[in-house]
Order: structure tokens, then sequence, then C-alpha cells
């Protein structure tokens, strides 16, 4: 068997080259393709970013709400606070003023205390009552706290939404609180208003409950009158009320016992003449507070129809004076010597009231003073201080007429 060459072949294998074919018998004759897309893929990723894109705006929105959410809880909240604060102030203070007017009330004896001023403290201190029971209610609420902030958007849109809820709960409280807080101040304002006006004509009273026991001793009608002076004085309901209160019941209890134990020893034969001259006294030396004292012998003389005067008076502590008539002096009463003795030891009472006009350097210028002032009153019986101290200048005549 032969093969047939070609002749291109056969000059090539002639030549000794080794020839190749153009190509393979193996390889493929077809065209390279172009690599298609995925469009599958290509959607999938453009879901996903927008996915994460949402949930991001969420969480963003979320967080933004939540925080606003806070903000506005927070501020509420201290809001609500420095009401609670005010209200827990005003009522702590209104607590303090019940309780004085409570005491106050309390510490009435029946004397010198006016009923209607009485009876408008006890409603007053009804309604602090009433107005303290409602607010210590309100103080018992409690202001909610913020919890931890959640981390995912469905939880921060819920967490928003309650913190609204309770924000709105918290300035509800705030309103109560503020109207609470008007509630007590009106309420401390009334009973404050009450308890001074309860001083007020409590003291006012000391006057006449004075005129009314003018057998009292000299210290303890000053005691009454200092009691009412501080007790009119007083502008806030509180322990110092309280004790100026007290003092002055006691005060005003105490001028009546006074008065009962001047009168047991003024009691007897002699003491409606005793009266009488005392309050003869009392009618020419306007001003002047005076005390009685009577026994048989006075300034060495009250026996045999003598009479006998000694007046006591301090010019440190002006306006009082005490003044000793012998039993004489009632029992002679109403004679123009006995009247003329008792203007003469008045005349001692006065001067207090008129130290710059004589000299009181010594016994016999006072003396003449005490003389000069009866004369000047028109006691023209040697029993006003002649008989016993001589006639006085003229001087003090006319000066004792300025003294009254």
């Amino acid at each position: 068997m032969s093969d047939a060459i070609s002749t291109d072949h056969r000059e090539t294998a002639l030549s000794g080259g080794h020839a190749l074919p153009p190509r393979f018998s193996a390889m493929s004759m077809r065209e390279p393709r172009a690599r298609k897309r995925r469009p599958g893929l290509v959607l999938g990723l453009a879901s996903a970013i927008a996915v994460i894109a949402t949930i991001t705006t969420l969480q963003l929105t979320a967080n933004a709400s939540y925080d606003t959410a806070e903000e506005q809880f927070r501020d509420a909240a201290r809001t609500t606070t420095a009401a609670r604060l005010a209200l827990d102030a005003a009522n702590a203070e209104l607590h303090d003023v019940e309780g004085s007017a409570a005491l106050l009330l309390e510490s009435d004896t029946g004397i010198l205390v006016d009923s209607a001023a009485k009876d408008s403290v006890t409603n007053a201190v009804a309604i602090a009552t009433d107005a303290m029971t409602a607010a210590d209610a309100l103080l018992a609420e409690d202001i909610p706290a913020i919890g931890i902030k959640p981390a995912w958007f469905w939880e921060l849109y819920a967490g928003a939404g309650a913190l609204d809820e309770e924000r709105q709960s918290i300035e509800r409280l705030d309103e109560r609180l503020q109207d609470e807080v008007e509630a007590i101040d009106t309420a401390s304002d009334a009973l404050t208003e009450s308890g001074i006006a309860l001083l007020t004509t409590t003291a006012s009273a000391a006057t006449a409950h004075e005129a009314a026991h003018v057998s009292a001793r000299n210290d303890d009608v000053i005691a009454l009158r200092k009691a009412a002076t501080m007790a009119s004085a007083i502008t806030t309901i509180d322990g110092d009320a309280v004790t100026a209160f007290t003092s002055l019941q006691s005060a005003a209890a105490q001028l009546v016992g006074s008065e009962q134990a001047e009168l047991a020893e003024k009691s007897g034969p002699l003491m409606g003449a005793r009266l009488e001259i005392e309050a003869f006294a009392r009618s020419i030396a306007p001003g002047v507070l005076l005390e009685f004292d009577w026994a048989p012998i006075v300034n060495g003389v009250g026996y045999n129809g003598s009479m006998g005067g000694y007046t006591t008076w301090w010019w440190d502590e002006p306006g009082r004076a005490t003044i000793q008539l012998s039993n004489s002096v009632a029992e002679q009463w109403p004679a123009d010597r006995s009247k003329a003795l008792v203007v003469h030891e008045v005349g001692h009472a006065i001067s207090v009231k008129c130290a710059d006009m004589y000299d009181a350097s010594t016994q016999d210028s006072i003396e003449k003073w005490a003389t000069a002032w009866a004369i000047s009153m028109g006691y023209t019986d040697d029993a006003n201080g002649v008989w016993a101290y001589g006639y006085p200048p003229q001087n003090y005549i006319d000066a004792a007429a300025g003294c009254r």
C-alpha cells in the first residue's frame, strides 16, 4: 500500500520540516461567546441595599423620635419636681403654722379672747387640715424615671410612645401640684390672718381688762401691758406667737388674782372709803399708774386725828407710784383736810411727768413741789403740806399748774 502525498506536503517533507495543520482536529471550530449577566443577583443586591437603607432610616428616625420624647419627658419631670418641692415646702410651713394655731386655741383661758376671733381661727385650722391632707396625698405620688434606652427601632418607637404617655401623666401631676400649692398658700394666709387677728383683738382687750381691775398691783398691771404690747406686735403665727398669747393670758389671769389679793387686804369697815379715795387719786393723775397701801401708822402719824401719807416713785421707771395712807385718812374722808393730804401725795406721784419743772435735789424742794401742786389744784387746806413743810414759792405754784 502506498500513500499519495501532495506536492505541498511533499516539498515540506523533502525539506525536512515539521508541518502542523492550521487547526487541530480535536479543537472546536465555534467562535468564542461573550459572558452572560445574571439579573437575579443584581436584583438581590439592590433589594438588600434598599432594606439596609430602610432599616437605617427607621433606626435613625426612631432614635430621633425617642430622644425628642426623652427630652420632653425630662423637661416635664424637672418642672414637676420643682412644683413638688414647692408644695413640700409650703405644706411643711403650713404644718408649722397650723400647729401653732392649734396651740393658740388650746391655751385660751377664757379671759380677753373674742369669741368671733377664736371661731375664725378654728375654721381656718379645719381648712388648713384638709389642705395638708390633700397635699400629703399628692406628695406621695412618684414621678416615674426613664429606663434604659432601647436598641432597635421598633423598641424605640414603642418606648417613645410610652414616654409621651408618661410625660402627659407627669404634666397632669404638675398641674395638680401647682393647684395644691395655691390651696396651701391660701389656707396658710387665712390661718395667719385669723391668728394675728386673735392676738390683736386679745391684746386690745387688755386695756378694758385693766380698767376693770384697777385695784391690782402695779407690777401685775405693767406685766399685762408688756404682754399686750408683745402680742400686738406679732406678724407670724409660730412659737413666738404662742408664747406671746400664753403670756398675755397668764398676765390677764394674774391681774385678776392680784386685785383679789389687794381687795382682801382692804376689806373691812373702811373699804368703801378706801376705794373711793383711790378712785379720786387716780382721777387727778392721768397717765400715772397708782398703787395703794393702807396702815394704821404711816410716816409716823395716824392716831388721835392725825393723818399720814408717803409716796414712792421711780425716775428710771416713770409712770408709776405707790401711795401709802393711814387709816385715819379714810376715817375722815371726804373732809377737806383728808382730800388735801391725798392731793399732796398725788403731787409727788405725778412729778414723774414733770421732772424738769422743779429742783428735785433736796427733800425740802420735793415737798414744796407736792404742796405747790396741791395748791395749783385748788386744795388750800393746810393738810396740803403747808402745815408740815411751809408755803411753797410762787414760781413752784405757777410751774405746778402746768403739770397735769
